[in-house]
């Protein structure tokens, strides 16, 4: 009896590609065997499994905390909250009446320019768009494509008893599935926790030991508190600090470039010119 003829070429590659992943990790695995045979780049691979995480999270997880939230104050006038709107920069702001627990309404920042064209008295009150109230349970897949279909950018994310945990923008959602073609693809899996960054600088993991850390740039950082570059640069910020926000250690400035609701992942070190001690 003659045996079968071997599947060809086609045969192969059909049966790859219409292949069903059983779970998630197959899928992913899936994903990485096609990005190392060159069918698409890093780019892409990390909006593939940004967009399977985002499936998977909920509003919860990535939101800003209510103690974090840049708000306005209803009763204050626009002379006295107009600084914070240009210190922070966003274009939204959640609009309170007495605390945080009560979000009255959206104020944008372009509606200030009516503040600053017209003779007559300005109202904020009558400035403010309606406020979208998710709970924290709820989906970011979901989220985005309300987001998209009722044209809103940003919403309060409320706790079971009903009380304020925190805001979420389209941005954030976005950035969870963009958000990390700016690193390399391979820096989260190379064992060298710092690298040298092709625009100048070093990108530093915040599980960086401090002492591995002072011995790769000559730097004198203090180890006493804190055993990570991520716990002391926690430490300097006072909060959990969001991507593109920096501080200043001593002749050494830190810039956020990759961080989560949780931790921070991805730092870029400036090293200036000369010795570098620890400010403080």
């Amino acid at each position: 009896m003659d045996d079968p003829p071997k599947p060809g070429w086609l045969e192969r590659v059909s049966a790859l590609v219409l292949r069903e992943p059983g779970d998630r990790e197959q899928l992913v695995a899936l994903l990485h065997s096609a990005y190392e045979r060159n069918l698409f780049d890093s780019d892409a691979l990390n909006m593939i499994e940004g967009v399977i995480q985002v499936s998977e999270m909920r509003a919860r997880d990535i939101m800003i905390p209510r103690s974090q939230m840049d708000v306005i104050d209803i009763s204050e006038p626009p002379d006295k909250f107009i600084p914070l709107i240009i210190e922070t920069a966003h274009s939204r702001f959640p609009v309170i009446e007495n605390d945080k627990n009560n979000v009255i309404g959206i104020l944008l920042a372009k509606d200030l320019l009516r503040y600053y064209a017209s003779q007559e008295e300005f109202n904020v009150r009558e400035m403010l768009r309606p406020v979208v109230f998710i709970p924290e349970s709820k989906r970011l897949n979901v989220l985005l494509k309300d987001f998209r279909s009722s044209r809103n950018h940003v919403a309060i994310v409320v706790d079971e008893y009903g009380g304020v945990a925190g805001l979420i923008t389209i941005e954030d959602v976005l950035e969870q599935i963009v958000g990390d073609i700016e690193d390399e693809h391979d820096f989260d899996q190379v064992e060298d926790n710092i690298v040298p960054d092709p625009g100048g600088g070093y990108r530093v993991k915040a599980v960086t030991e401090i002492a591995d850390f002072n011995e790769r740039l000559g730097a004198e950082l203090s180890d006493v508190d804190y055993d990570t570059i991520g716990g002391l640069i926690l430490n300097k910020f006072g909060r959990l600090p969001k991507r593109g926000e920096s501080v200043t250690v001593g002749a050494l400035k830190f810039i956020v470039l990759r961080a989560d609701s949780r931790r921070l992942h991805t730092l870029l070190v400036e090293k200036n010119e000369g010795e570098v001690r620890e400010s403080g």
